[in-house]
């Protein structure tokens, strides 16, 4: 029988040296299991939560939302009584002494604020566990440890930011494993099933969701967090088994707006971890893998914003209770439980011993960002004349992380980097014109997502290298180097107040060049409502309209009579639009109302592939998008089943990016029910399926001879490569990577598919897919010779990128295929790319 090793001194030190209270229960009192005994479920966790809050006088505890599957999401604020009975008064003094309130910060008024996140990724469940020691040993007052540290520091831990993933995986191990913990790695209980417990449940990662916001999870935590503003972040996580443990100071890249401060007091904050694990002879390490660049994170986010942001990592993912690992060693839960409370409790005493140092330098952090900011800009031009309902969407991500903007007010020139071409230009700014300034709070954060490029210091990073905000809403937008102030408030106009026409209109017109839409035309469409787009501009009663325009006649939708303006008017007011009423359908240019050039939209009956074949973050992206973004009924088809599936009451098929097994069969229907009329949207990864198969036009290469050239040239490396040293390997590996970098790509907007948009698309590149362009089909998006990008992507990559396609539509038989090599709904925060999505679901194929 395996033998389980209880917890190591350190964690007993911090948690069990003093007797506890009469009413206070240590984790395995309360629980129907010791710690590192069982994982425990999520109700069971927040029921310990709510006990210690109960029965301790040094923690406030609250609820501040709950999950898509209503699970609740509690922040336990811990501290010395004294400081818990000011707790208003020292979170608004500390937002003073930042600048985001008017007034002078009080000095003696200034503890130290450290936030801990456990169990971001739900299957990293050691986090969520050590979370109810590290809460003990903070909220008993009889030990003199903890208590002295909160005289002078408020904690702030949430025991679990992602409930829905952690259920899912706690419960399915109590299902899957055995009674006596097996550990050898190859047993059902460290095989996790697709999806996997990381994700929420939408299947994103939350982990790269703090600055989007685009998870319900994220928008009810990030208010929270930026109304306390720490000034110290630790994000617990777990990595694969056979890791030690990791803690700060981080690997490089740092991106260059970091302080100095933040990146010393990372070694501060590492030694003192340090001292602990030398103690107890527990391995780690430091300095890398885990960089500070992407701002999306547990760790950039709050380093952005002032705190010094922190990933400790324990070996554990897929260790169940117990595994062998590599060394022969066994880890244990006991053993990750007993490391990331040590990690966690030495990082509140670190704080509380240099709380003074901390208060002065996030006073310095904000100083500096209201009057001399880190970045190359100090202003940004977003052009008035951008569609309203895009600005509002960049408008609204800007809320959410508290950057401030107005309206320029006056007609102005300055010098300005183009963010559509690169160039340097002399820039008229016009009053309507929106503007950021560098010269803010925030201004670090700002500066982070509206640069054109991430200012770094290396291009071996951990994840994606560009994400530059006026690119993934497709604004044109200018950056200067010169301050420029807004000189008031940015408003929209308020929504017409729609009401039902007093003569009944020939037809409802609606421009099409917004998510926002999208949504609209979903809605019409469910509402049992024909809808046509045009294929060509035009005018009628002296308006002119673009291709992609909606027209809704009286003619084609007799079957609603007088109820069709009735609904269109109340799903205008739902979502904040205007239609243009026209009493006739003859145009003065272009065709007019009846003409074939306006295209009946098949209204979609969608199924989605999902499964182990399958991508579980990237079938997320595609299930949220259809029922958060557009609130549109899609069916989840596991693709392990679609040859015993009837496909004859759908017309479109979704393949989220994955690896496929499809067979023969599956192939056969899939072709055969194409060209009965069916449409298939492949996104990312997923087109590889389609890759040289038999009646896809999707190739490699565009000839035999470019195949040829190209293995040719392959040779001739792989025979060069046999003189490289070996320490060169990793960065030599890089030239052929595109970790994400956005690409310029050439629209044909005379197609369907890039109706509503630019000629020219930023594309967020996530991998090193190149594909010449298509024969026999339409090739929508382009890259051509002269590249254009913002972030890294490797040398030799980038050649390959040089004429390629990018979006591109196959007609088959009576129905078509749309490739999209790029994924546009990447993290679900690429607001343009989610528009063109919008354009495959509606508009392109028929």
């Amino acid at each position: 029988m395996l033998k389980i090793r209880s917890f190591l001194p350190i964690l007993v030190f911090f948690t069990l040296t003093q007797p506890l209270t009469a009413q206070l229960k240590a984790p395995g009192e309360f629980l129907p299991h010791q710690l590192g005994e069982q994982f425990t479920p999520h109700e069971m966790l927040a029921d310990y939560v709510r006990h210690v809050a109960a029965n301790s006088p040094n923690i406030v505890l609250k609820e501040y939302g709950r999950t898509n599957e209503q699970r609740p999401l509690l922040l336990a604020y811990i501290s010395s009584p004294q400081n818990l009975a000011r707790l208003e008064d020292i979170r608004l003094n500390n937002l003073r002494r930042a600048g985001i309130l008017e007034g002078a910060a009080d000095p003696n008024l200034a503890p130290g604020i450290v936030w801990l996140s456990f169990n971001v990724h739900g299957n990293e469940a050691a986090g969520s566990e050590s979370s109810m020691a590290v809460l003990h040993a903070l909220a008993d007052p009889q030990n003199a440890r903890t208590q002295a540290w909160l005289k002078n520091t408020i904690v702030i831990i949430d025991p679990c930011i992602n409930p829905d993933g952690q259920a899912r995986y706690t419960h399915w191990y109590r299902i899957a494993s055995n009674r006596t913990p097996d550990p050898r790695p190859d047993s059902r209980e460290h095989q996790e099933p697709w999806p996997g417990g990381r994700t929420n449940h939408y299947h994103f990662d939350l982990n790269r969701d703090w600055a989007w916001q685009t998870q319900v999870e994220t928008r009810q935590r990030i208010p929270r967090y930026l109304e306390w503003m720490p000034h110290v972040h630790v994000d617990i996580h777990e990595q694969g088994y056979n890791s030690p443990y990791y803690f700060a100071p981080a690997a490089q890249p740092y991106h260059l707006f970091i302080t100095p401060f933040q990146r010393d007091f990372q070694f501060t904050i590492g030694r003192n971890n340090a001292k602990y694990f030398d103690q107890n002879g527990w391995l780690y390490f430091s300095r890398e893998v885990f960089d500070l660049l992407y701002p999306s994170y547990g760790d950039t986010y709050p380093t952005f914003n002032g705190a010094v942001g922190m990933t400790y990592e324990q070996g554990g993912i897929g260790a169940g209770r117990a595994v062998l690992l590599r060394n022969g060693d066994t880890l244990t839960l006991y053993d990750r439980v007993a490391h990331h409370t040590a990690s966690a409790l030495a990082t509140v005493e670190t704080t509380s011993q240099h709380a003074q140092a901390l208060n002065q330098n996030f006073a310095s952090f904000f100083q500096r960002a209201r009057t001399n900011p880190p970045g190359e800009y100090k202003a940004y031009v977003i052009k008035g004349t951008n569609a309203p309902e895009r600005l509002k969407s960049f408008c609204q991500l800007l809320d959410r992380n508290q950057v401030q903007y107005g309206k320029a007010g006056k007609t102005s020139g300055l010098t300005a980097y183009n963010y559509q071409n690169g160039q340097t230009i002399t820039l008229k700014v016009e009053p309507n014109d929106l503007v950021v300034s560098a010269y803010q709070p925030r201004s670090t954060m700002a500066q982070v997502l509206l640069d054109p490029e991430a200012a770094v210091v290396d291009s071996l990073t951990y994840d994606i290298t560009s994400w530059s905000l006026p690119y993934a809403y497709g604004l044109e937008t200018y950056a200067s180097k010169q301050r420029l102030d807004p000189s008031g408030n940015y408003e929209f106009p308020a929504p017409p107040a729609a009401s039902v026409p007093a003569s009944p209109p020939y037809a409802y017109l609606l421009s099409w060049n917004a998510l926002n839409h999208a949504r609209l035309l979903a809605a019409v469409l469910q509402a049992g409502i024909k809808v046509r787009f045009a294929n060509e501009p035009f005018t009628l009663e002296s308006k002119a309209f673009a291709r992609g325009t909606l027209v809704i006649t009286r003619g084609d939708n007799r079957h609603m009579e007088q109820a069709l303006d009735q609904k269109l008017v109340s799903i205008a007011k739902e979502f904040q639009q205007q239609f243009t009423t026209v009493q006739s359908g003859f145009a003065e240019s272009g065709r007019d109302l009846g003409s074939g050039s306006y295209s009946l939209i098949q209204t979609p009956r969608i199924a989605v592939l999902s499964g182990d074949q399958t991508s579980g973050n990237e079938f997320g992206q595609v299930w949220y998008f259809f029922e958060q973004e557009l609130n549109y009924p899609v069916t989840i088809i596991d693709a392990n089943r679609l040859d015993r599936t009837d496909l004859s009451y759908f017309n479109l098929l979704v393949l989220p990016e994955g690896r496929y097994r499809l067979g023969d069969p599956a192939w056969d229907k899939i072709s055969a029910w194409i060209n009965a009329g069916g449409r298939i949207i492949a996104l990312g990864q997923a087109v590889t399926a389609l890759e040289d198969r038999k009646g896809f036009a999707l190739a490699r290469f565009a000839s035999d001879e470019a195949k040829r050239a190209a293995e040719k040239a392959s040779d001739q490396i792989t025979l060069d490569e046999r003189f490289d040293q070996y320490g060169i390997q990793e960065r030599k590996a890089i030239s052929d990577m595109i970790p994400g970098a956005i690409f310029k790509v050439k629209m044909d907007v005379t197609h369907p598919l890039a109706y509503g948009m630019a000629p020219e698309y930023f594309s967020l590149k996530t991998g090193e897919l190149a594909y010449q362009p298509l024969k026999n089909a339409w090739n929508v998006g382009t890259i051509g010779s002269e590249l254009m990008i913002s972030g890294f992507a490797g040398k030799n990559a980038r050649e390959e990128q040089k004429n390629t396609v990018v979006f591109a539509v196959e007609s088959k038989g009576a129905g078509s295929v749309i490739y999209l090599v790029d994924n546009p709904l990447f993290r679900a925060f690429w607001e343009n790319g989610k528009f063109l999505f919008s354009n495959a679901v509606f508009f392109a194929g028929f």
